[in-house]
Formats: structure tokens, C-alpha cells, sequence
């Protein structure tokens, strides 16, 4: 039963087991999502975060378990990667055609990712920055519930990671959708996200994200002596000049291919 004052979330999973060549990837996953939220999803290599992205995107069937979504959920995704072939004269214009959407808030939303003088440019001539806010143009003209951003920073300048993160916060305000990240960036967990779960193959943990580091789960996963740096925007007071911060004082999980 629902908490009093608790809408029902979006997407409900309880119990999923995902088995794959006699291995168990993901076992016994309770997992939910709620509206205009936004949760960061984290654990080590292998723990099975993208094969829960997966069960979550209807792309893999678990083993066994139940799946309960809002009635006309609609999912958006932005890949970690995005390397269309150079033979493909793709436009970044022509990507966002793909998607059908009204010509109004198209133009909101290529105004708010900063993308308008991106339209005529190639996909594979952008940079790391630009190439990731254009897929995150052309996901949100889906009008998603749900949105879900798979390290969406990897590879991305400090600057660049800096001002996506900030966007990313004003999501479920600007476009009343919910956002689920997976980043290795425990800095961006800490001070950029309103509920963080913690999975290796099971949920280890699920909650704020003042309450996780003291969890026993996630200090052995990620230790215990983690000093999180309070920063919230793109610089820094240097005497009575604001200018923009040249080091990156946030620990990352270094990401490898996983389950």
C-alpha cells in the first residue's frame, strides 16, 4: 500500500531477477520511481546497473519478477555513447527530426540545451558537450516521464560536465519528467540528486543521499573516508572576481564495461 500524500510511481519493480548464461545479474530487485524525481543509480563495475536500465527500458525481460508501469509511460534515453558513421551525412537538425514533436516546444527545448546554432552542423563534428546536449535535445522531445541519462558525462571537460549537471537539476521543473541517472560521479550523487540506490547484483542500499554514506553497504563498497566537496555552481569567488573553477575536486568510480 501507498504511503498517505504518495502518488504512485512510474515505474514499480518488485522482486526481479535477471539470470543470463547461469549467472545471476541482477536478484531480487525492488526498484521504484516517482514523479519529478530525480535518483542516481551507482555501484561497481559489474554490479548489473545497465541490465537494470535495460529492464527498466523493456529492452531485457527479467527471469522472473514483476514489472508495474503508469498507464502510457513514456521512456527517453540518452546513451553513454554516440558515434554515427562518417559516411552518414547526419546533420544534427536531421537527428532531431527523427523525433515528432510540436514545432513550439521544439524550439523551447532547443533554446534551453543550447543547440540552436548546432542545427546545421554534422553529429560527428560536435564535441563530447555538444554531441551529449543534442542527444539530450532529442530525448526530451519525446516528452518523457522518464528520462534516463546512462554516464551522461563521460568524456566531458570539466566545464562541459559542470553546466549539463546543472541542466540536468532543472529537468523535472522545466519539463515535469522524472530523471534516472547512472554516474560514477560520487560528487554529482552527494549534492546533485534526491535519492540514490546503491546496486551490486541487489539493492545494497536506497535512500537520501546523507543517510547512504553512513550505510555499512556502501562504505565497503566505497569506503569510508570520502570528503565531498560543497560546490553548486560553475565558479568560484577568487577575491571580488567570479571565475570559473579549474580543478575537479570530485571523486569518481571509474566506469568499465559491465552486465
Amino acid at each position: 500500500m501507498l504511503e498517505q500524500g504518495l502518488t504512485p510511481p512510474l515505474v514499480q519493480l518488485n522482486q526481479i531477477n535477471v539470470r543470463i548464461d547461469e549467472r545471476d545479474i541482477l536478484k531480487n530487485v525492488d526498484f521504484s520511481i516517482h514523479e519529478n524525481e530525480i535518483v542516481t543509480l551507482i555501484g561497481p563495475n559489474g554490479a548489473g546497473k545497465s541490465t537494470l536500465i535495460k529492464v527498466i527500458l523493456g529492452i531485457t525481460k527479467p527471469s522472473s519478477g514483476q514489472i508495474q508501469n503508469k498507464k502510457s509511460l513514456k521512456l527517453a534515453y540518452v546513451p553513454q555513447k554516440f558515434n554515427p558513421s562518417h559516411s552518414l551525412p547526419l546533420r544534427v537538425k536531421d537527428l532531431l527530426n527523427l523525433e515528432k514533436c510540436d514545432s513550439v516546444i521544439k524550439a523551447e527545448i532547443v533554446q534551453d540545451t543550447g543547440i540552436a546554432k548546432l542545427l546545421e552542423s554534422k553529429v560527428q563534428q560536435l564535441s563530447g558537450g555538444e554531441r551529449q546536449r543534442v542527444l539530450l535535445a532529442r530525448a526530451l522531445l519525446r516528452q518523457p516521464d522518464i528520462l534516463v541519462l546512462d554516464e551522461p558525462m563521460q568524456g566531458l571537460d570539466i566545464q562541459s560536465e559542470a553546466e549539463l549537471y546543472d541542466y540536468v537539476r532543472s529537468l523535472p521543473e522545466r519539463y515535469n519528467c522524472s530523471v534516472l541517472i547512472v554516474s560514477h560521479d560520487l560528487q554529482w550523487v552527494m549534492q546533485g540528486t534526491q535519492r540514490v540506490v546503491c546496486l551490486n547484483k541487489h539493492i545494497c542500499c536506497s535512500g537520501l543521499p546523507d543517510s547512504i554514506q553512513q550505510h555499512p553497504e556502501y562504505q565497503a563498497l566505497f569506503g569510508t573516508n570520502r570528503a565531498f566537496y560543497q560546490h553548486h555552481h560553475n565558479h568560484c569567488a577568487h577575491g571580488d572576481t567570479a571565475t570559473p573553477c579549474l580543478h575537479d575536486p570530485r571523486p569518481h568510480i571509474h566506469p568499465e564495461p559491465e552486465a
